[in-house]
C-alpha cells in the first residue's frame, strides 16, 4: 500500500482486506478473451509480484489446457495462494485439487447456486437437496486441502433464511472463505452492505470464515458494492484487472485498491497490492487479451491523469492537488519528456519502456527494440501511443502458431484488387494469392486459403493510434465459430498489414480456443 496525503492510520491499525484476483478464469469468460498458457503465466506471474494474495488461476476441469495453466501457476507461485473452481461435482472438485497440489497455498472454490429462479430452472432441485450438495462438495474439497472457498451462487436473490442456512452448513463442513457473489450485477450498495451484516450477525460460526464479495457491473455499481461489502463486514474483493469479465465486467482491482488507498478516511481498510504496478498490470491484461482499456477508464485510463481544460490546466499548473487526488506514479505512470525517434539507442528504449510501465524479458526487449527500429525508420517522431502498440503486439503474438511473413497488394480504382500473402504455419512456409473486392477483402481471401477455416468475421475496425499522415493504424478483429469468440488487435503504419495481423493474430486466438470445451459457470 502506498502512502498518499489523506493517510490518517498506519496500515497495521487497519482491517486487512485479502485481494483476490480472477483475472484468468472469470475475466477469461469475457468472450474473445482468451489467453494462451504462456500468456497466462505472464499474468499470473506480475499478480504474484504486485501482492495479489489468492489468484484463481483458472477451471481445471473445463479442458486440459486450463488444467495445465493452474498446475504450472500453482508450482511457480511465489506468495500467493493459488486457487482453482469447481462446480459442486465431486470428480470437478478432485480435478481442481490435484491442479493446486504443488502450490505453496492451494485453494479450492466450489459453488452452487442459491436462489430460486437457479435452483428451479437452473439445478431442478429442491432446497434440501442443494444443502446436502454443499455440504457433500466443501466436505470433499475440505479433504484435499484446508483452504476451501464456498460461493452462493446469485446469492444477492437468494431468500436471507435460506441463505444463511446455507453459509452455516458450509462453515460446519469445513469452508474456511464464504463468498456471496452478485452473480448478475442486480444489488445496490446499501442493499449488499444490509446483506453481509445480517447474514454475519444471523450465522452462530459466522466467526470461522472469511466472508467475500464478488461483484459483476451489470449496473455499473461493482466496485461500490464490493466496497460497501467490505462496510458490512466482508474482508475478501474478488476483481479482475481492467474490470474484464463476462457481460459487463467485474470489479476492477485498480480501482477497488486506489479507493482504499486514496479514501482511508471513508475506507479504513489496507492491501498488500504494489499500487505502482497497476498500469504495468493494466497494460499485460490490454495486450494478451487484446481488449483496449477505455481512454477514460479510472485509474489506468490514457486520460486519467490528462487535463485539457484551460481552468484545470491552470490549476495544476498552481498546485498538483487542485484536480488530482493521486499522483500518477502512486499507480505506474511516470511522466517523461523523453522523444523517440531513429537515432535512440537501446538503452534509451529501455529507460522509454521502463517509463510506461513495461518491464521486458532480454528476447522481448530485443524483438519489440527491433521493430521499434523498423517503425522509427518510417515515422519522423514515435510516440508513446506508438511504442504501446508494438510492445504490445509483440505480447499478443508471440506464441503464434501463424505468423505472417509478407503482404504485397495491387488495389486501385479498376478492380479486382489482388493480395499476395505469405505465412508461416507451424514452421512450414506457404504462399498464395487471393482476389477480392477491395484490398481487405483481398488479403483476407489469402488468408482463408492459406489457413482454412469457417469463423465469420464479425467486426472489423479501424483507428489511428496517433495524429497525422504517418500513424500507425491499429486494427481490431472480431472472429466467431461455433460459439467461440475471440478478439485481435495490431498496429501498423500500412492499414493493410495490420488488418492482415490482426486477423492472423484472431485466427492463433481461436486454434487456442477450440482446444477448450467449457462447462457453463457463472459463479461469477
Amino acid at each position: 500500500m502506498t502512502d498518499t496525503a489523506n493517510s490518517s492510520s498506519p496500515a497495521s491499525e487497519k482491517a486487512r482486506v485479502i485481494i483476490f484476483d480472477t483475472t484468468l478464469r472469470d475475466g477469461e469468460q469475457c468472450p474473445g478473451a482468451s489467453m494462451t498458457f504462456e500468456e497466462k503465466l505472464q499474468v499470473a506471474e506480475l499478480l504474484d509480484d504486485m501482492g495479489v494474495d489468492v489468484i484463481e488461476a483458472g477451471f481445471p476441469i473445463a479442458s486440459i489446457g486450463d488444467f495445465e495453466s493452474v498446475s504450472e501457476i500453482a508450482r511457480r507461485a511465489k506468495r500467493a495462494t493459488i486457487c482453482g473452481l469447481s462446480r459442486a461435482a465431486l470428480n470437478d472438485i478432485d480435478r481442481c485439487a490435484e491442479a493446486v497440489k504443488n502450490a505453496a497455498r492451494g485453494r479450492i472454490h466450489t459453488f452452487l447456486s442459491t436462489s430460486p429462479v437457479h435452483m428451479k430452472y437452473k439445478l431442478q432441485k429442491e432446497p434440501h437437496q442443494v444443502l446436502e450438495m454443499i455440504v457433500a462438495s466443501v466436505s470433499r474439497a475440505r479433504n484435499h486441502v484446508d483452504d476451501v472457498e464456498w460461493s452462493a451462487e446469485d446469492g444477492t436473490r437468494t431468500e436471507m433464511d435460506f441463505l444463511c442456512r446455507c453459509v452455516e452448513a458450509a462453515i460446519d463442513a469445513g469452508a474456511t472463505t464464504i463468498n456471496i457473489p452478485d452473480t448478475v450485477g442486480y444489488t445496490t450498495p446499501a442493499e449488499y452492505q444490509a446483506l453481509f451484516r445480517t447474514v454475519i450477525e444471523r450465522v452462530p460460526n459466522s466467526d470461522k470464515a472469511v466472508f467475500s464479495v464478488h461483484c459483476h457491473n451489470d449496473l455499473g455499481m461493482a466496485v461500490a458494492n464490493s466496497l460497501a461489502g467490505i462496510a458490512g463486514g466482508a474482508r475478501q474483493i474478488e476483481c479482475t484487472v481492467n474490470g474484464i469479465g463476462e457481460r459487463a465486467g467485474n470489479a476492477a482491482l485498480e480501482e477497488v485498491v486506489m479507493a482504499i488507498d486514496t479514501r482511508s478516511d471513508a475506507f479504513p481498510y489496507a492491501t498488500g497490492i504494489n499500487t505502482r504496478m497497476l498500469t504495468r498490470a493494466s497494460k499485460l491484461v490490454s495486450a494478451v487479451t487484446s481488449f483496449p482499456v477505455q481512454y477514460n477508464k479510472a485509474i489506468v485510463g490514457r486520460n486519467a491523469f490528462a487535463h485539457e481544460s484551460g481552468i484545470h490546466q491552470d490549476g495544476m499548473l498552481k498546485h498538483t492537488q487542485t484536480y488530482e487526488i493521486m499522483t500518477p506514479d502512486s499507480v505506474g505512470v511516470s511522466k517523461t519528456s523523453l522523444v523517440m525517434g531513429k537515432h535512440s539507442g537501446r538503452a534509451a528504449f529501455r529507460d522509454k519502456l521502463k517509463a510506461m510501465g513495461y518491464e521486458l524479458g532480454e528476447n522481448a526487449l530485443n524483438d519489440a527494440f527491433a521493430r521499434f527500429k523498423d517503425l522509427a525508420d518510417r515515422k519522423k517522431v514515435v510516440y508513446d501511443e506508438d511504442i504501446e502498440a508494438l510492445v504490445d503486439q509483440g505480447i499478443a503474438a508471440a506464441y503464434d502458431r501463424i505468423k505472417l511473413i509478407s503482404l504485397s497488394i495491387i488495389a486501385g480504382t479498376h478492380g479486382p484488387q489482388r493480395a499476395t500473402m505469405k505465412v508461416e504455419v507451424d514452421g512450414v512456409v506457404k504462399t498464395e494469392e487471393a482476389e477480392g473486392n477491395g484490398p481487405v477483402d483481398a488479403t483476407f481471401n489469402a488468408i482463408k486459403a492459406l489457413v482454412p477455416h469457417t469463423a465469420k468475421l464479425e467486426l472489423y475496425q479501424v483507428h489511428a493510434v496517433t495524429e497525422g499522415t504517418d500513424a500507425q493504424a491499429e486494427v481490431s478483429v472480431r472472429l466467431e465459430e461455433d460459439g467461440k469468440v475471440v478478439t485481435a488487435r495490431a498496429a501498423d503504419p500500412d492499414t493493410l498489414v495490420a488488418s492482415a495481423r490482426a486477423y492472423v493474430t484472431a485466427l492463433n486466438k481461436l486454434q487456442m480456443k477450440r482446444q477448450s470445451v467449457n462447462p457453463q459457470t457463472a459463479v461469477g
